[in-house]
Order: structure tokens, then C-alpha cells, then sequence
């Protein structure tokens, strides 16, 4: 009797432990299980930006994430997919990779 006590919790231990290291390993490849942009910005910063990230909507997120990082500080900002300044650069970043 205790031992079938012993076995059942050190399965039970073992599928919890499973389960976090497989959350913790899906992260660590760069999946993402929710939207990365809380706010986004619809300024002009065009001049600031380094790098262009666009990631399409998904199973996770149901909108088109823009992500810019900036040429200075390396912060990454969210931009409004709809802003016609960022629609010019997507279209722009579209054209160059078809070439």
C-alpha cells in the first residue's frame, strides 16, 4: 500500500515537471503564447528604427505584430500596423526582399 503511494506521487511530481520544462523550452525556441504588443505607436520614427520584425497573426495572436527596434538605445517598439507612415515601410521592406 505505501509503496503504490510512493509510485502514483513520484508520477504525479514527474508530469508536473514535464509539463513546466515543456512551457520552459517552447519559450526558450522564440514561440510566443500571446500577442507581444500591449500598445503600439503610430508616430513617425522612421528614422530612428534599425530593425524591422513583422510577425503575422497566429494561433496565439489574432492581430499582425510590427516590432521596431531603435538605432540608439535597442528598445523595441510595437507600431501601429495601420498608420499609413508604416504601411510606406512595410511595402517598402516587401519590395526589396522580391528582388
Amino acid at each position: 500500500m505505501m509503496s503504490s503511494r510512493v509510485i502514483i506521487t513520484s508520477i504525479v511530481v514527474l508530469l508536473a515537471f514535464l509539463s513546466a520544462s515543456e512551457g520552459m523550452s517552447l519559450r526558450s525556441l522564440g514561440v510566443e503564447l500571446h500577442c507581444r504588443c500591449i500598445e503600439t505607436e503610430s508616430k513617425r520614427i522612421g528614422r530612428h528604427i534599425e530593425r524591422i520584425e513583422l510577425i503575422p497573426a497566429n494561433s496565439h495572436c489574432e492581430d499582425t505584430e510590427i516590432i521596431a527596434t531603435l538605432k540608439k538605445t535597442g528598445q523595441e517598439v510595437c507600431l501601429d500596423p495601420n498608420a499609413p507612415w508604416v504601411k510606406k515601410v512595410i511595402k517598402h521592406i516587401i519590395a526589396n526582399k522580391k528582388r
